[in-house]
Order: structure tokens, then C-alpha cells, then sequence
């Protein structure tokens, strides 16, 4: 039994770190080293290993309602990628680090949202999720975390705004379809205009009146008297 004993308390120490983690050992409560990938002993009792996931790593920010600058009420979420550049103070310096970096961009994905306008919201996505990834991975980086990129996913608008920028763009289509048939018969009313100066100042041309009437008399049905 004393033998059974051993051979399980010494398997017990027996870990296996995978190729995309780290393993952070406490020695009786004292951060006493990091272990890389590979077969690990560990004293059981005395220390303890955390393992740490060093792979870039997707965080979903939930869903935010923010008023923008301009007084507009909308719901924004993102993305963050992250990735652990230090597993000791990932460990150490968090109870939770893919929590604490969820909180963070929350607030930060409102302040940064908060401070634009609409138009900025929707027309400026790239420059508006750097500024954040910017904010959040300054505090990150004292947690050994580097933030690799922030990406803003959906923004919804109130359905009244909706409607109002659905009318817009209705609105903005005629227009364009009438400034195209507009630009049609303006340029058909040239090419005749060309056609006509060109037949006035060929010798022997027909007048373009003339020829029009002629065209007009032959299209209509011959009356007998």
C-alpha cells in the first residue's frame, strides 16, 4: 500500500504542457518559474501549475448602448483579438484576464463611440476601432497581454433613423435616374443639333425640316379624294 502510495503521489506530479500553452508554477505560493511545452514534473503539495493558452484569442464585446455626439442613440459590439505575451503576469496580475480585457473594451468601446458622431460612427470604422484597440492595450500591456487588433461588428440604429436613411437613399436614386434621362436627352438633342449643321452646310443637303416633314407625310396612311 505504502508503495502504491508513492507511485501515485509521484504520477500525480506528472504534467503535460501542450505546444500552445505555458505553464506557470507557484512554489508554495511564490511564482517560481514558467514551463514551456513538454512533459513537466510538478512537487505535488508544495507547487502548482496554471496553465496559460498563448494563442490568439477571440473575445466577444457584448452588445453597448452609446449616444454618440450628435445625440443618437445606437448598440455597438466588437471583437478583440488578444494574445498572452507573458503567461507569468497574465497569471499573477489578473484573476481573470480575458474577463478583465472584456470589462476594459466595454468601457472603452463607450467612451471612443461616445465621442463620435454618426456619420464618423459608420463612415469611420477602421480609424475608431484602432483608437480603442489603442486604449486597451495600454492597460493590458501591464498584464503581459498585447491586444493584436479591434474590430467594431455591428451597428444598429434606432428603426425610426432606419426608415428616415431608407426614404434618403430612395430619394437620392430617383434623383440620379433623372439627372441620367436628363443627360439622355440632352445629349440626343445635341446629336440632332450636329446632324442638323452638318446637312445646312453640306451642298445639296436636305434641310432637316424638309426632311422631317418628308418622313412625317410618308408614315401617315395615303387618302384617296
Amino acid at each position: 500500500m505504502i508503495t502504491l502510495g508513492i507511485i501515485v503521489f509521484i504520477l500525480s506530479g506528472i504534467k503535460v504542457v501542450k505546444q500552445y500553452e505555458r505553464g506557470v508554477i507557484l512554489t508554495l505560493g511564490r511564482y517560481t518559474g514558467t514551463r514551456k511545452p513538454g512533459l513537466r514534473i510538478v512537487v505535488p503539495i508544495f507547487q502548482t501549475m496554471s496553465r496559460v493558452d498563448v494563442r490568439s484569442t477571440p473575445i466577444d464585446v457584448p452588445k453597448q448602448e452609446v449616444i454618440t455626439k450628435d445625440n443618437v442613440t445606437v448598440h455597438v459590439d466588437a471583437v478583440v483579438y488578444l494574445r498572452v505575451l507573458d503567461p507569468a503576469k497574465a497569471t499573477l496580475e489578473t484573476t481573470n484576464y480575458i474577463y478583465a480585457t472584456s470589462q476594459f473594451a466595454q468601457a472603452a468601446l463607450r467612451d471612443v463611440t461616445g465621442n463620435a458622431d454618426l456619420d464618423d460612427l459608420l463612415s469611420n470604422r477602421e480609424a475608431i476601432s484602432q483608437e480603442i484597440k489603442e486604449i486597451v492595450d495600454a492597460q493590458t500591456d501591464q498584464w503581459g497581454i498585447d491586444v493584436e487588433n479591434v474590430k467594431l461588428q455591428n451597428i444598429e440604429l434606432p428603426q425610426d433613423m432606419k426608415r428616415a436613411m431608407a426614404k434618403q437613399a430612395e430619394a437620392e436614386r430617383e434623383r440620379r435616374g433623372v439627372i441620367i434621362a436628363a443627360d439622355g436627352e440632352k445629349q440626343a438633342a445635341q446629336a440632332v443639333a450636329d446632324a442638323a449643321e452638318l446637312l445646312n452646310k453640306t451642298p445639296g443637303g436636305i434641310n432637316v425640316r424638309t426632311l422631317q416633314t418628308i418622313e412625317k407625310i410618308a408614315s401617315e396612311p395615303s387618302q384617296k379624294t
